[in-house]
């Protein structure tokens, strides 16, 4: 059985700690875009802290932050009690996307570190060899990326963060680009030479979007919402390693996540039972084919199961989907009010078991009701095209609206996903080639001009 790690040092000055951190950029045409937005943390000494959140929430630009590689709009980042001012010593990155230089073999790509702080030719030489062995790619010294599989290459990426003894070691979702089986080998790997002490890393700060994945490895989860990224919440995480996904604590530790993560700020419930969304608000970027299949899934999992609530962790295994996969899909039945979302579970509404039952046409017709009723910017368009005379606009006409409340390119997703779900409800047409939206049928001759 593995060693088990030392506690987090409560009382030692903090690894790194941010106080109200803001981060925003400026846009081209000069609108500020927010991405972090008051955020605290603290990373301990002896501690795994896991930042956990979907695409959009900030995670990989709060960790740039921290190693010292960009600076913050606003508020305090302190390493060990120091403002950070510039890159912080003392510190390793592993990222996602390996970051290899294909020209330099395994033992190569592992010294370049040890190069950087001078180290001397022999012993950078023993300390790379010593880092490669740890990681267990003994023998492949002489081998050069392209001859690596995935989970090899990022092996390498690890030696060569582990080379320089680091203090802390900074994660961003360095197992996402992995297959299912190397992803699991690799977490076990780290825990391992974590548990046992075999690294010198004081601490470990992991950016991820995988539930399970926080859950097997977290001492602290700090969960960020999106757009902008702020603390939802802070779970302490206090079971023993290894983990059991199989027990009744850790299945419940992942539901607690999941309902975290799919609730919605009580401001944001209001505004929804009021039909008060604005036509800037973010619609996910997903297909109704999509959409149909997630429905038809839930619809299969409540007749085989004999119950109407369906729990997402389960949903997500079921289907195979990370959090970035479900949760945009989730997010677009609730807010066409095919189902909803509370305590971590996902049921049917009506309507969604009508558009399950229903043909070809019938399903047009629902999803085009709830369409007008429920997206705003869906009602808009149609609005402004049963206005005009010819009932034709061109797409500036929205996406200028679309601009004033998102980013250029925040907006032109947002409108393809409203014509991407107009069209297949039948509410509207548009032509691409003319960016032209209208009532005209396909194959109709449509009216002079664009109405503008």
């Amino acid at each position: 059985m593995s060693a088990q790690p030392e506690s987090p040092n409560t009382e030692a000055p903090d690894l790194f700690r941010a106080e109200h951190v803001r981060k925003a950029f400026k846009a081209p045409d000069g609108t500020e875009l927010l991405i972090l937005d008051d955020v605290n943390l603290r990373l301990r000494e002896h501690e795994i802290l896991v930042l956990l959140g979907r695409s959009g929430s900030g995670k990989s630009t709060l960790l740039r932050m921290l190693a010292g590689l960009s600076e913050p709009s606003a508020g305090t980042l302190l390493h060990r009690g120091r403002p950070i001012e510039g890159p912080v010593p003392g510190l390793a990155m592993v990222f996602q996307s390996f970051a290899l230089f294909p020209w330099l073999t395994v033992l190569q790509n592992v010294e370049l570190g040890l190069e950087a702080l001078k180290v001397p030719q022999a012993e950078r030489r023993q300390r790379a060899l010593a880092a490669i062995d740890l990681i267990g790619l003994d023998g492949f010294e002489s081998a050069y990326p392209r001859e690596l599989s995935g989970g090899m290459r990022q092996r390498v990426g690890f030696a060569r963060a582990l080379v320089i003894n680091p203090d802390v070691l900074l994660m961003d979702e360095p197992f996402s680009a992995l297959d299912v089986l190397t992803a699991e080998t690799m977490r076990t790997d780290l825990l391992d030479l974590w548990a046992e002490r075999k690294i010198p890393t004081r601490g470990i700060l992991l950016v991820s979007h995988n539930i399970e994945e926080a859950a097997l490895m977290a001492d602290r989860i700090l969960i960020l919402g999106s757009n902008p990224g702020r603390v939802r919440a802070e779970i302490p995480v206090d079971l023993a390693q290894p983990r059991d996904r199989e027990s009744q604590e850790f299945r419940d530790l992942v539901e607690h996540i999941y309902g975290i993560m799919t609730s919605r700020p009580a401001a944001a419930v209001n505004v929804a039972q009021r039909g008060a969304l604005s036509i800037g608000h973010r619609l996910p970027p997903v297909s109704v084919n999509q959409l149909a299949g997630l429905l038809e899934e839930l619809h299969a999992l409540e007749q085989g199961s004999g119950n109407s609530r369906i729990s997402l962790p389960e949903l997500a295994e079921d289907m195979h989907f990370s959090v970035d996969d479900l949760f945009p899909l989730i997010e677009a039945v609730e807010l066409l009010g095919f189902a909803q979302v509370s305590d971590g579970d996902i049921e049917l509404t009506a309507a969604g078991r009508l558009f399950v039952d229903a043909d070809v046409q019938e399903r047009k017709e629902l999803f085009a009701r709830h369409l007008i009723a429920r997206v705003p910017l869906a009602a808009r368009v149609r609005a402004v095209l049963d206005e005009r005379h010819n009932h034709r606009a061109p797409g500036t006409r929205f996406r200028t609206e679309l601009e004033d409340l998102l980013s250029e390119e925040e907006a032109e997703r947002v409108l393809d996903t409203a014509i991407d779900w107009g069209r297949y409800a039948e509410v509207y047409a548009y032509d691409d080639n003319a960016d032209v939206f209208s009532l005209d049928n396909p194959g109709e001759e449509p009216d002079e001009g664009t109405g503008e």
